[in-house]
């Protein structure tokens, strides 16, 4: 009996001393409540007004471009729509206030065939291979017109950004390009398959009918 209970005890012993499989409770850093704290004032899944909307998505396009592109957004259901008509070939949408993060884009109108189209299959409900597959179908047998020189998309996107209505400017957002060259390949363009290093372009779907450069210039 008293073997049996000195064994007991080893084994306990043993079991305190061993790492345990549950997680700790989490500790919060000092460096951790800095950011949280530096981060609370983001508004997130904002709604803004048409107007501002507009202010905001134009923000991603070419300086001499903004005034006259076109605008979609949201509105107060959620809905997509047309915020404003363009005079220009570029067209801007806004946030989308039910989606996290934030993200506005600008493109040529060339674009706005494969664009458009995205959207579509999106609303029925296709995921994202689905779409591929039917946009690059349609490439092909000229359902769906690609651009016929390449054509850029510019984007600000950010999980923390948001749009300042004070100062109307974005902030926490990165700039990026995307010049989109349909069936481009390494061989037609030169370019590698991933980054030399940080802002270095390359070339993306190398081959397909939404091919594209990428570059992320740093700030």
């Amino acid at each position: 009996m008293k073997n049996v209970y000195v064994i007991s005890l080893f084994f306990v012993l043993l079991s305190c001393g061993m790492p345990s499989n549950k997680k700790n409770p989490v500790i919060t850093t000092e460096k951790e409540v800095v950011k949280e704290e530096s981060l609370s004032h983001i508004p997130r899944n904002q709604k803004l007004n048409s107007l501002q909307q507009i202010n905001s998505a134009i923000l991603s396009a070419p300086v001499e471009a903004r005034e006259g592109a076109k605008v979609y957004g949201y509105n107060e259901n959620g809905d997509f729509i047309t915020l404003r008509e363009g005079s220009n070939n570029f067209i801007c949408i806004a946030d989308d206030p039910s989606k996290d993060g934030f993200q506005v884009v600008c493109y040529h109108s060339s674009l706005e065939p494969m664009m458009s189209r995205g959207r579509e299959l999106t609303k029925d409900g296709k995921s994202r291979g689905e779409k591929e597959q039917i946009r690059g179908d349609e490439a092909k047998s000229g359902k769906m017109k690609l651009p016929e020189s390449p054509a850029t998309l510019h984007i600000y996107y950010g999980e923390d950004g948001f749009f300042n209505t004070e100062t109307n400017n974005i902030e926490n957002a990165k700039y990026r390009y995307v010049v989109y060259i349909p069936y481009a390949t390494q061989e037609s363009t030169g370019l590698l398959l991933k980054p030399n290093g940080a802002s270095h372009p390359w070339l993306m779907f190398p081959g397909q009918y939404n091919a594209h450069i990428m570059i992320t210039p740093n700030e």
